[in-house]
């Protein structure tokens, strides 16, 4: 099955692997089901464990094909990996100027972006939508370098990246769906939106996978790019939403549990 899906082109590799990131998604989001109350302990956890994964996969599945990458370019090797990162981190706060959202750990009056008349839970949604948007662009692009044969970049990495993404999508998921049941949603309603957040990791994979293939200069700079994102994320959201009911303990053991995780998948199987 692994060398079926080892053959297949990369836009095609993209969006049956952010498919799976989906699904995490929408499993996530099917706690609603099941769980009466928050734990919030857990949840915190939760978000720390996914905190940690993003970071590892940063790294390892792109920052460091990134730079091996660079090496043979004619700029310094230092400069689209770097220009890239710091892109993408404009990328996201500018998004966070702009889109009206909110993020899970706050109050409705804490919305960032343009100002609507919007309700906190459509806030809520799109603050976790925009969370995967360069969650599936760094699934895009990494079978993109994968595919190209780039130094530092292999199927079995990206395939890494795409399994690590998943696993954090568990409690993006319950971010969304649970919240809208506690404000008075059905649970099939709450259920669906919160699976919702997940569709545009597809998208942005098969449009990440297509630029790339078809602008191989820009590899470097968009492995960056997908790096300084959910590093912004991590930086900007998720680690402050994970510390802010004084679980900081189990929020900092589980980002050390997600990072070590992904590390060991990484080195022992990349």
């Amino acid at each position: 099955m692994i060398e079926l899906f080892k053959n297949f082109n990369p836009v095609l590799q993209s969006l049956i692997a952010t498919l799976f990131t989906w699904f995490m998604t929408a499993l996530g989001a099917s706690m609603v089901f099941f769980a009466r109350y928050l734990n919030q302990k857990l949840f915190d956890t939760m978000l720390g464990f996914a905190g940690g994964i993003m970071i590892s996969v940063s790294y390892f599945s792109l920052l460091a094909p990134a730079i091996e990458m660079s090496k043979g370019m004619t700029l310094p090797s230092w400069v689209p990996v770097t220009t890239g990162f710091l892109l993408g981190g404009f990328f996201l706060w500018l998004m966070d100027k702009i889109l009206p959202h909110l993020n899970p750990s706050c109050p409705p009056e804490k919305s960032e972006g343009i100002k609507t008349p919007w309700q906190r839970n459509t806030l809520l949604i799109l603050g976790i939508t925009l969370h995967n948007i360069p969650e599936g662009l760094s699934v895009g692009v990494a079978f993109g370098a994968a595919t190209a044969g780039f130094a530092g970049a292999s199927f079995l990495s990206a395939v890494m990246l795409s399994i690590g993404l998943g696993l954090q999508n568990l409690p993006e998921g319950m971010a969304v769906s649970v919240p809208l049941r506690f404000s008075g949603m059905s649970r099939r309603r709450s259920f669906f939106f919160g699976q919702l957040s997940g569709i545009v990791e597809p998208i942005a994979a098969v449009i990440g996978a297509l630029a790339v293939t078809r602008m191989e200069f820009l590899m470097p700079y968009a492995l960056g790019f997908a790096a300084g994102a959910m590093i912004y994320i991590v930086i900007e959201e998720i680690i402050p939403g994970a510390q802010r009911c004084q679980n900081s303990d189990l929020a900092t053991i589980g980002a050390m549990l997600g990072f070590a995780v992904m590390m060991f998948m990484e080195v022992s199987l990349g």
